[in-house]
């Protein structure tokens, strides 16, 4: 049976399609304003992919922001079980998940069966979200995934002081008047983000191993920052994209959930 894994988030759209126990189609999309709309076109850019018909699906799990406006799904479940879920498949050595999502940040820590023993989310501030290196990709005319390469290139370290993301940007934004590097300029903010990330994480207690989750673990220059921060190696996903993690995690529980 094929069963599908679909996440919305605030700022993209992921769908994962598997087969018993393997992954015969994923993808990822902007989200557009209306939930419903970005899952059918997520799930249609897979299915078309795959060489599927979406009537080939026999269950559907949504998760993220969005899974209550998701008309075809089968069942919902929360970002922090459907993380976990799919950290766990991909490496069941994993102990502790941190995820940054658009809109909040979550640290997860879980035994060795996988089992949730703690989280910690933060969805009231921007200041470690993928919204907040939006805004400051924007302020700096750099695009999200030209970030982690141009932040490796700093030779100056630059504190950013302030944690809110208008403050900051501010702040950027003298920084570039003052005739500061982009490229140091990045890398203090990566770091002001991973602190910040790393302190939610170190208060439920950070076990090896330590998995970055979604489409922010891409950026490397953050990636770097946080394993400075945590004190802790950091690892990626194997083999697959991290932004698909969540959508993976909805799979792997339809299809341990069965048909209709």
């Amino acid at each position: 049976m094929i069963v599908a894994g679909c996440d919305i988030g605030s700022l993209s759209a992921k769908a994962v399609f598997m087969e018993g126990d393997t992954i015969i189609g994923s993808g990822v999309m902007r989200a557009g304003i209306h939930p419903a709309e970005s899952a059918k076109q997520v799930m249609k850019l897979v299915a078309d992919n795959a060489g599927l018909s979406l009537t080939n699906i026999g269950r559907v799990v949504a998760t993220g922001y969005g899974k209550e406006m998701i008309p075809f799904a089968d069942a919902m479940e929360s970002e922090i079980v459907c993380h976990a879920t799919g950290a766990f498949w991909n490496q069941p050595e994993v102990r502790t998940v941190i995820d940054i999502g658009g809109q909040d940040a979550k640290a997860i820590r879980m035994d060795e069966h996988g089992k949730i023993i703690r989280y910690l989310y933060n969805d009231k501030c921007a200041s470690g979200t993928g919204r907040f290196l939006e805004v400051m990709g924007e302020a700096l005319e750099v695009k999200l995934e030209e970030m982690g390469k141009i932040s490796g290139q700093s030779t100056e370290k630059i504190t950013i002081s302030n944690q809110c993301v208008i403050f900051a940007e501010t702040e950027v934004v003298s920084l570039v008047n003052e005739g500061k590097p982009i490229p140091d300029i990045l890398c203090g903010l990566h770091h002001a983000m991973a602190s910040r990330v790393a302190s939610l994480a170190l208060s439920i207690g950070v076990e090896d191993r330590v998995i970055m989750t979604g489409g922010v673990a891409k950026n490397s220059g953050l990636f770097a920052a946080l394993s400075t921060s945590l004190k802790k190696t950091l690892h990626p996903m194997k083999d697959i994209d991290p932004q698909i993690t969540g959508a993976l995690g909805a799979a792997l529980i339809a299809s341990r959930m069965g048909g209709k």
